[in-house]
């Protein structure tokens, strides 16, 4: 359950936090060391309202006091802040994971949305509500134990070919709070459809909202747009391939061009889906990267998520431990499914781009059983 975030009830003054400001900069300078480590800033009352990392403490907290303007994030940050607590790491790899956790654990005012990647990656989310319909996000949100599908390069382009199926499937992409009126709803029976649905009007929505199509009918086009992100049918370009064998036989070439490209989106976007799912599921390892500071550790990823971290084993008996936990991972047989949990979106996003942005440290990783992967595939 979430934990609610009260504002600080105490404010200090102009000169109390000038002293703050400089006491937490003595500590800096005197303490900190350019080792990967987390930290976080503490108002006065104890309020965490900020989580960071960086790959060398020391020199990332000596930039907040070297902040340019009074507006910018780090100058406003440290206005609230007495308090500034860090902690080292072995890895930049473990920093981000740490810092991900604690910004789930406790939600602090100042960082922003779960600190995901947004450059580059977006999802499919399953909008639910009495005609449900898709939409595309950059990441969970407040959407808690909701359906994604994903990960996506490009928003944009993923936009363009969620239009596509929406549009050849008849699918809303109204605003969520816009009113459904379903034609087997007792209470329309007697009333007159009014027209409001521009999309309905030229073809292009089945019309939940003007009481245009049954419940049961919106629902099972709903079912084969999952389908086809999930693979299982091909509908949506059967239908759009059909259309422009049609308007190409009757000589409806600029018709029949625009069907073309339509049905090329939609093609790209099931690749695109199908590969990234394909480096989702290879995402599956012990990763040990080079420890900076302490003791190294390993990391037990499948498909994407780290399912634990442990220090790597020295003995014989830690090994076996080691092992015996590696095994009770990988062992149980995983739904193929393509979606993916709201829960597990910022993992997934961390996980994926840092294997990204530093390809080489695939070679720090270590296959372990694979015949029970292929069964979970």
């Amino acid at each position: 359950m979430r934990r609610r975030r009260a504002r600080p009830s105490f404010v200090p003054t102009a000169a109390e936090a000038r002293d703050h400001a400089a006491a937490m900069l003595a500590r800096v300078k005197g303490e900190a060391r350019d080792q990967p480590g987390v930290y976080e800033m503490r108002s006065a009352d104890g309020e965490i309202i900020y989580v960071g990392k960086s790959k060398k403490l020391r020199t990332r907290l000596l930039s907040y006091f070297r902040a340019a303007y009074p507006a910018d994030k780090g100058a406003r940050i440290l206005r609230e802040a007495s308090e500034i607590q860090w902690e080292y790491v072995p890895t930049e790899f473990a920093s981000l994971l740490e810092e991900l956790q604690r910004i789930k654990r406790y939600r602090p005012r100042h960082n922003v949305a779960g600190k995901r990647d947004t450059r580059h990656f977006a999802f499919i989310r399953v909008a639910r509500g009495t005609a449900e319909s898709f939409r595309v996000v950059r990441g969970a949100g407040q959407d808690e134990g909701g359906v994604f599908f994903g990960p996506f390069h490009g928003a944009v382009q993923l936009t363009e070919a969620l239009r596509e199926l929406n549009d050849a499937l008849g699918l809303r992409d109204c605003a969520l709070d816009a009113p459904m009126h379903f034609a087997d709803q007792a209470e329309l029976f007697a009333a007159a459809r009014t027209p409001g649905c521009i999309r309905h009007e030229i073809g292009k929505c089945l019309g939940p909202c003007v009481a245009a199509v049954r419940r049961d009918e919106y629902a099972a086009r709903f079912a084969l747009a999952r389908a086809f992100l999930e693979g299982a049918n091909d509908v949506p370009v059967a239908a759009l391939r059909r259309a422009m064998e049609e308007a190409s036989g009757q000589l409806e070439f600029e018709r029949a061009a625009s069907l073309r490209d339509k049905i090329h989106r939609l093609e790209g976007l099931r690749a695109q889906f199908a590969r990234l799912r394909f480096a989702v599921e290879s995402l599956s390892f012990v990763y040990t990267p080079t420890a900076v500071h302490g003791d190294a550790m390993s990391y037990v990823i499948r498909r994407g998520r780290v399912r634990d971290a442990m220090p790597v084993p020295r003995t014989a008996e830690q090994r076996r431990a080691f092992d015996a936990r590696v095994t009770a991972i990988f062992a149980p047989v995983e739904s193929a499914d393509r979606t993916v949990p709201s829960h597990e979106i910022d993992e997934l996003l961390l996980v994926t781009s840092w294997f990204t942005r530093f390809p080489a440290e695939m070679g720090r990783t270590t296959a372990f059983a694979p015949a029970l992967e292929t069964r979970s595939a």
